[in-house]
């Protein structure tokens, strides 16, 4: 909001320099995003208004602050007083009747309409008219339509002008748009307007979109001799879809969606017709005609000391809340333990009691409150599961070398295409572009273009994790973790060379990720149409699937132009699925072994086809308590192997933790053992 010091001025009494109002207002919420001068040597002071103080978009809204900030009264004059001081009235004959009619037929889209007429002749506005409104970035275009934008400017309520004559009969009705009814808005442009719009029309046809923008059927022109000025107050609601809807945003759409004030359409009313006259712009044709059938009360809403020394850590005195308060325009009546406050209507952002504390807040100065902790008087509420789980789940997988990565919700349906079954995407209704057209099924997607925007950038080892939601209608809303890896499994040394980064990589991060949330989990060849054939595996809880692992396909890696020379492995696990145990576990710390470890290598046939995993398993069922390690450390295919075949040679490592064990007790563990292979998973031993 851009506003000349010097009318400022007119309404507060400072001395004070254009930087030192500007600082003075930082210290009151109001962010000022630059000073300059203009051609008359006065100063600009473009002040930062957020969209919820709608009423600072004026100079009087802003003098008000201001008044309030240096402690001084806000001036008030009538409606027909000049920029210096002199007032404006009428001359010459009395006016005749108007004989203009009004009819709201949607109170609840239009609660207020203000009309007159008025006998003109267009000409230039002033010099120091068009001065304001230069310095305000409005562009001087003829006195009457000056005149509404200085009122915008100096009252903050939006006003349009009709051609009397072009209008069919001395009649005004706001309504709604009629099927399939067009306009010519005043830039240029012919909208068809939808049942749902509020319009004002005469007679006949639709002469302005409400609240938003003029139609050229109405337009003032230089042959235009009596007008019908318009000044209403219109639902916030209802304009801001009417614009989003037509994409047109104006100066009037800007505060009336964000809330006008209903109580100074009429003030406004009599603002205009008083400069109509005072610059010699022409003369009110009769009175001013208010229809107000959906009366706006002010709300009403308590204020008490103890709650204002809760929040604030200190009492603010009665005196210092009540003169804050009043010059605000808010109306303090006595009430047990504090005050009843009655919310003037264009101060749209008070609607609570801690509302009315910011008020107090901001002027009495932030830097006036001391540093306090509020007094605690019940015990926090326990962390929230699901953050102790994330805080665990990061730990790990930054443990492991992956890098956090925060991608879209919004996906191309494209991308989402291959991770969801057939109706199964959750589409956009209103999307911004194609790019964003579905809700994600799956974390993948987003990661897979990180790995490729990282990849054009030279970075070959890329190792990064998401912990979000994924959408899909069968199952709604999940919480999964992605994982992906490209690149180097080990780094290289001067040892020896890496190795780049496989199937079994990502199968340990997927197991570690479990773990880290108290879960054992085991892996099962699958067949997802995203990943590569042979390089895929379910992961499973205690029978459950809960997510997968693997090669990402070569088409899907395309796609997300990943070159295919280097392979990308990922893993998903759906954090939801897990069984109630993936929580927290306690830390439990074991003394070191005091007793020898004895270790029994074996070597067997098996089905090439047949999961490492499920022997281990067959190992461990069989085996006694004492067998403490299963691992795998020769895999074997060639001459002397059958072709279906494989050798697998596995370690295991047997120790008590109250004795040394003795060769009879491994050796029966071992005999039972490789009984169980042979009878499970047809093992044969070598």
């Amino acid at each position: 909001m851009r506003i000349l010091l010097s009318w400022l001025r007119e309404l507060v009494d400072i001395p004070d320099s254009a930087e030192d109002v500007a600082r003075t207002m930082s210290t009151r919420g109001f962010a000022v995003e630059g000073i300059e001068t203009v051609g008359t040597g006065d100063a600009v002071i473009d002040f930062e208004v957020t969209a919820n103080r709608p009423d600072c978009l004026s100079v009087g809204g802003m003098a008000r602050e201001v008044a309030t900030a240096y402690g001084v009264k806000l001036r008030t004059r009538g409606p027909g007083a000049s920029p210096s001081g002199s007032r404006g009235g009428p001359k010459g004959p009395a006016p005749r009747s108007s004989a203009l009619q009004i009819t709201i037929e949607n109170p609840d889209l239009c609660p207020r309409y203000v009309g007159a007429v008025a006998d003109v002749e267009l000409r230039p506005s002033p010099t120091w008219m068009q001065t304001r409104l230069e310095a305000a970035g409005i562009r001087p275009i003829s006195n009457i339509v000056d005149v509404t934008n200085y009122v915008l400017l100096e009252l903050g309520q939006p006003m349009h002008a009709f051609d009397h004559a072009r209008l069919a009969g001395p009649e005004i009705r706001v309504r709604t748009a009629r099927p399939g009814e067009t306009l010519r808005t005043l830039d240029g442009q012919l909208r068809t307007l939808s049942p749902e719009m509020l319009v004002i029309a005469d007679a006949e046809r639709a002469t302005a979109v409400a609240g938003v923008m003029g139609g050229g059927n109405s337009e003032v022109s230089a042959a235009t001799k009596t007008i019908v000025l318009e000044s209403a107050y219109f639902n916030p609601l209802s304009v801001r879809r009417t614009s989003k809807k037509l994409g047109l945003k104006t100066e009037a759409s800007v505060r009336f969606e964000r809330g006008a004030d209903p109580a100074t359409a009429v003030n406004a009313m009599r603002r205009a017709l008083a400069l109509i006259e005072m610059i010699g712009a022409g003369r009110a044709r009769g009175g001013v005609i208010d229809r107000y059938p959906a009366r706006i009360k002010p709300g009403v809403l308590r204020l008490r000391r103890e709650k204002i020394a809760g929040l604030l850590g200190t009492a603010i005195p009665d005196r210092d809340v009540r003169r804050m308060l009043e010059r605000l325009g808010f109306t303090l009546a006595p009430a047990p333990g504090g005050w009843r406050v009655a919310v003037p209507t264009r101060r749209v952002d008070v609607r609570r009691e801690v509302d009315v504390i910011e008020e107090v807040a901001r002027h009495y100065g932030f830097d006036r409150l001391p540093t306090t902790f509020p007094a605690l008087t019940t015990a926090p509420p326990p962390v929230d599961p699901r953050i102790q789980r994330a805080r665990d789940l990061r730990s790990a997988l930054t443990a492991a070398g992956f890098f956090e990565a925060v991608t879209f919700g919004f996906i191309a349906e494209r991308a989402a295409a291959p991770f969801a079954g057939e109706g199964d995407l959750v589409p956009i209704a209103n999307p911004l572009s194609e790019l964003f057209a579905v809700l994600r099924p799956s974390l993948l997607p987003g990661l897979m273009d990180a790995v490729a925007h990282n990849r054009r950038r030279e970075q070959r080892d890329v190792r990064l994790f998401e912990l979000g939601a994924r959408f899909m209608r069968s199952t709604g809303e999940r919480q999964a973790v992605g994982c992906v890896w490209t690149g180097a499994g080990a780094p290289e040394h001067w040892s020896g060379s890496g190795r780049p980064v496989d199937f079994f990589d990502i199968q340990a991060v997927a197991e570690r990720v479990c773990q880290a949330l108290g879960v054992e989990v085991h892996t099962t060849p699958a067949d997802e149409r995203w990943l590569m054939p042979g390089r895929a595996a379910a992961v499973f809880a205690n029978g459950t699937r809960v997510g997968v692992v693997g090669q990402l396909a070569e088409s899907i890696a395309d796609d997300h132009g990943l070159p295919g020379n280097d392979p990308v492995y990922a893993a998903e696990i759906d954090l939801d699925a897990l069984p109630p145990a993936a929580a927290r576990r306690a830390v439990r710390v074991e003394p070191l072994p005091r007793f020898p470890s004895v270790v029994r290598d074996i070597s067997i046939l098996v089905d090439e086809a047949l999961p490492a995993t499920d022997v281990r398993a067959t190992i461990r069922d069989a085996a006694p308590p004492t067998l403490v390690r299963v691992s795998e450390f020769d895999r074997y295919q060639g001459k002397g192997i059958p072709p279906d075949k494989v050798s697998l040679s596995l370690r295991l490592t047997f120790r008590s933790s109250d004795r040394t064990l003795t060769d009879a007790e491994v050796q029966d563990a071992m005999t039972r053992v490789i009984a169980a292979l042979k009878e499970k998973n047809g093992a044969v031993q070598r």
